[in-house]
């Protein structure tokens, strides 16, 4: 069963920008800045000043600069009681929003009531130098003041103007005449464009052996003791020791995840279960991360005795005995060789481990250049009007950007340029785009929340090397009332491949790190590790400046896609149908020639079933033969967009509203009914693990077509040219020998067997499935 193509409105469109000046022609590369399309900008550095005179009745003077443009005003902050002020300030005008001919720049002195005016300097736009990056950044000059007619007045100002591009270094710091409305020092640094690198995650293992000599404050009972573990957030406890006494047994492992810098330690503690709902603590300690064993394999870490503090109360104040007379017995490491999930599996765009000593070389560099966007909706109302001040993130490994905020535009312009280092190609880039809520204190007011306009995932896979990638995704949100466009992005996306034999080996590799497949962690601690990755990643990002707040670090790792929904459900079905269709339409095929509809044809197949059964060892050949002829067959048709959200295979736009009212539902759901409620709680996590599993075979099936579909060009042609081998080799091999070493090997001694993935199925792992396109 075939999808129908999405609506217009929902596609994908190819676009034709003028990338780097009109320098990009087809795939050459040619500069570092070129898939983007050049904006031209004025720029003003003011440096400091000198000689300033005092206006004030104290004779002191507290300056700063105004630089004017038309209707464009920037100002530097001011300094108290100062004649040589320093500035350092960067202001850039827009060439598209020129008002004016000539370039106005201020000295003033802040005054209660009307700030005096110092002295200015003109400039002729048509003066003023051009300067193109690697050109060494210009040198700023001291000018003499001037007052209003033009006489030159005591105090001179250093500065430095020219005509640049948004390649230039001073770009990301400027003062932009595009956020002239946004007022105050958290609005500027809200607006500006910034790189943020995720904290580095590792997984903490606590084994917890034994303790001894602990001292119950009972002595008549059976102590029933478990062990509490808390790092930051994370709590875990053991159970209760099999082995009852003052010298309990776990042998138990506990998992967290740390981050570095390593602010937090690991506190211990014992605990003896008094009653049902009563805990007594018999000990504490603390562990520093910062001096715990590192390992990258599974090698045994030694295990060590820790003294357990105990806490006395005298006299109602809490004081720490001095005697330790407890122990516990325990194995802590950091675990180097896992790789720490913190997004989607299906959507990851790091596989590497924690270990640098681990990771393998990388295979090639993705740019991706934000153009612009258009056709935005207003997400919020000011001054009784629509308006959207919109910015963009991209996620790829541990390197996000942010793109500056472009204030009250439904058609934002940024044309900002990112690269990336790629160590795997079977990765997924993200990018959303948000409208930012805090250009006015939004902090104090309310605590508001960015909203989402959208996003778009891009697999690399899916991307031919060195082709410049140039179109317009729609941004689709799910609302509760159906899918929304909320506008499009425009795009422009190249993956440059360092050596293709590298990238091709890759296919044979495992996804992960081999410490998953050695000793994997069971599919609870992955989930729970998971949350606590995400939360972990969406704190540190929220305390840079400016924050990269908790909504839009959650939307772009997808936190809370496993929940229930009757819409997923149905689409991973139809999914499967769609696998299972070409199956059907085999057997109708087959059902056609068993009952001769087309004479001819069913001639020819009781000809070459002759041919194969007279000769069994043309089977083999002639299927991957086959194999290969449609395979090439198929190339002409090969997709040559990037994948996208398809509203129609994520059944966005044929939702009932129930369905939509039921997926929007809080959890735990907010009906009356308490019995409805944990019924319709079980229900729905039952039915989000059967959503998972039926996803997951959807998968497997896509990956099946994907291996002839191009979809993955180089895994396809690995695919294609394997066939062709196979076809030759199984050609001039007696059947028999195939059979006999086919089944020798499926029958084979465990002894022989590695525990790793063997390499096909490493090769079908990477292939990509259509869950990039399920919104």
């Amino acid at each position: 069963m075939m999808h129908r193509p999405p609506l217009e409105e929902f596609a994908l469109k190819e676009t034709n920008p003028h990338l780097g000046g009109g320098k990009v022609s087809g795939d050459k590369l040619t500069s570092t800045y070129d898939l983007v399309e050049q904006m031209q900008y004025l720029y003003v550095r003011v440096v400091k000043a000198k000689d300033l005179p005092g206006k004030d009745v104290t004779g002191s003077c507290d300056p700063y600069v105004e630089v004017r443009l038309g209707n464009y005003l920037g100002k530097t902050r001011f300094f108290e009681k100062k004649s040589n002020p320093e500035w350092n300030q960067v202001f850039a005008f827009s060439k598209d929003r020129l008002q004016a001919s000539v370039l106005e720049v201020t000295v003033k002195d802040k005054d209660v009531v009307k700030d005096d005016f110092i002295g200015k300097v003109l400039f002729d736009l048509n003066e003023i130098p051009k300067r193109v990056p690697p050109d060494s950044p210009l040198a700023p000059q001291w000018y003499r003041l001037e007052d209003r007619l033009g006489n030159k007045v005591k105090g001179e100002l250093m500065l430095a103007v020219w005509m640049g591009t948004q390649a230039d270094e001073a770009f990301p710091e400027a003062w932009h005449s595009d956020a002239a409305a946004v007022s105050g020092a958290d609005g500027l640094a809200n607006i500006r464009s910034k790189v943020y690198l995720s904290p580095k995650l590792w997984y903490l293992r606590v084994n917890v052996i034994e303790a001894q000599d602990l001292q119950p404050g009972d002595k008549g009972r059976y102590p029933e003791v478990f062990v509490m573990a808390i790092l930051g957030n994370q709590a875990l406890r053991t159970r209760i020791s099999p082995v009852r006494g003052i010298n309990p047994m776990w042998n138990e492992d506990l998992m967290f995840v740390a981050a570095e810098p390593f602010e937090e330690p690991l506190i211990l503690s014992v605990e003896d279960r008094v009653a049902p709902n009563k805990d007594e603590v018999l000990g504490k300690c603390a562990i520093p991360l910062q001096y715990v064993d590192r390992r990258l394999d599974h090698k045994p870490v030694t295990s060590r005795w820790y003294n357990l503090g105990k806490h006395v109360i005298i006299e109602g104040e809490k004081k720490k005995e001095t005697k330790f007379s407890s122990r516990i017995h325990m194995r802590i490491c950091l675990e180097g060789g896992y790789h720490v999930l913190d997004e989607s599996t299906h959507y990851s765009s790091d596989l590497r481990p924690t270990a640098k000593q681990l990771w393998k070389s990388k295979i090639g560099v993705l740019e991706l250049g934000i153009l612009n966007a258009h056709g935005l909706m207003p997400m919020k109302t000011k001054d009784g009007r629509g308006t959207t001040d919109a910015y963009c993130v991209a996620k790829y490994g541990q390197k996000w950007v942010r793109t500056r905020t472009i204030s009250d535009s439904f058609a934002p312009k940024w044309n900002e340029q990112y690269t990336w280092e790629v160590f795997d190609p079977c990765t997924v880039i993200t990018i959303g785009v948000f409208d930012n809520c805090h250009l006015h204190g939004g902090d104090k007011a309310g605590g508001a929340k960015d909203s989402k306009i959208g996003k778009v995932r891009i697999r690399l896979s899916t991307l031919e090397t060195d082709r410049v990638y140039t179109h317009s995704y729609p941004l689709l949100v799910l609302h509760p009332n159906g899918v929304k466009k909320m506008g499009e992005i425009h795009l422009a996306v190249r993956f440059t491949c360092s050596s293709l034999l590298n990238m091709m080996h890759m296919y044979s590799h495992p996804l992960l790190p081999k410490m998953h497949y050695l000793h994997p962690l069971t599919i609870s601690q992955l989930d729970s590790l998971r949350h606590q990755a995400t939360q972990i990643v969406s704190m540190r990002l929220g305390r840079a400046e400016p924050p990269l707040r908790k909504e839009v670090v959650e939307y772009m790792l997808d936190v809370g896609s496993h929940m229930w929904s009757m819409r997923r459900s149905k689409a991973n079905f139809f999914r499967i149908m769609n696998v299972l269709g070409a199956l059907i339409a085999v057997g109708k095929w087959f059902d056609q020639i068993c009952n001769w509809k087309n004479p001819i044809t069913t001639v020819l197949i009781h000809i070459l079933f002759i041919i194969l059964v007279l000769y069994p060892e043309l089977i083999l050949p002639t299927i991957f033969l086959y194999l290969f002829l449609i395979g090439v067959w198929y190339y002409r048709w090969r997709p040559r967009h990037p994948p996208h959200m398809d509203t129609r295979l994520s059944h966005a736009d044929s939702s009932h509203p129930d369905e939509l009212d039921e997926e929007f539902d809080t959890f735990p759901t907010s009906r009356p009914s308490d019995i409805v409620r944990m019924r319709y709680d079980r229900l729905r996590s039952i039915a989000g693990r059967i959503q998972t599993v039926v996803g997951d075979l959807a998968t497997q099936g896509e990956r099946l077509q994907s291996l002839i579909s191009w979809r993955d060009p180089r895994a396809t042609a690995l695919f294609v040219i394997f066939c062709l081998v196979a076809a030759i080799v199984l050609y001039v091999t007696p059947f028999q020998v195939v059979a006999l070493l086919a089944g020798f090997y499926i029958l084979r001694h465990p002894r022989f067997r590695h525990k790793l993935p063997s390499v096909p199925l490493n090769f079908f792992r990477r292939l990509p499935a259509r869950t990039d396109s399920m919104l």
